[in-house]
């Protein structure tokens, strides 16, 4: 099937990535757009597992403050170069990272954060719950299972969507940013504040 230069140039829209990867990413999809980004996705995270194991420790503190103040923001990210640290893209990417984090609240950074006396607590809760439904006892396990994947989708930072585009997640948004910057990227840490909340754990 033909590739047409409109095909290329939209997906490269899309994308960010270079013609000739985007012509493959489409021949080789077979002209499905989706399936295009998806290749070309693959593509940066294989870039970005091979950057993975460099040491970040360069980098910035983002400060920001969402709603006239009412919550605030600290979060640290990682590179490998001071260069690299002072950039605009990079810097660009923190900020975004600050705005989602103050936007969606995430509590933990990946999913192998989130601590087993919090998972094993959301499986009970899911378990009463499904149970409850009346759903058949043989598929409850999926149930919970289920469960606890959105739990991760919904507090882990990495899994939750882009609120600037949520066909993506941030893990692909700080792999695309890893792959456009040519060093590894590393969200090392945040903390939220919002006016008025409990300091309770």
């Amino acid at each position: 099937m033909a590739i047409t230069t409109e095909q290329i140039k939209e997906l490269r829209e899309a994308t960010g990535a270079g013609i000739l990867d985007c012509r493959k990413a489409l021949e080789t999809s077979g002209g499905d757009f989706d399936k295009a980004v998806d290749y070309l996705r693959e593509k940066g995270l294989a870039k970005a597992t091979k950057r993975a194991d460099r040491e970040a420790s360069e980098g910035v503190l983002e400060l920001y403050s969402h709603g006239n103040g009412r919550v605030g923001v600290m979060v640290e990210i990682n590179c490998e170069t001071d260069f690299v640290a002072r950039s605009q893209q990079f810097r660009t990417f923190a900020h975004e990272v600050g705005l989602q984090i103050a936007a969606a609240a995430p509590l933990y950074i990946r999913s192998e954060d989130v601590p087993e006396t919090v998972l094993e607590h959301e499986r009970q809760i899911a378990r009463a719950r499904a149970l409850e439904e009346g759903k058949p006892e043989a598929v409850v396990d999926r149930i919970v299972e289920g469960r606890l994947e959105k739990f991760k989708d919904e507090f882990c930072l990495l899994r939750q969507p882009y609120i600037r585009d949520e066909s993506i997640t941030i893990e692909q948004l700080l792999h695309q940013n890893i792959a456009a910057i040519g060093e590894n990227v590393v969200i090392r840490r945040f903390v939220r504040w919002e006016v008025g909340e409990s300091t309770g754990s």
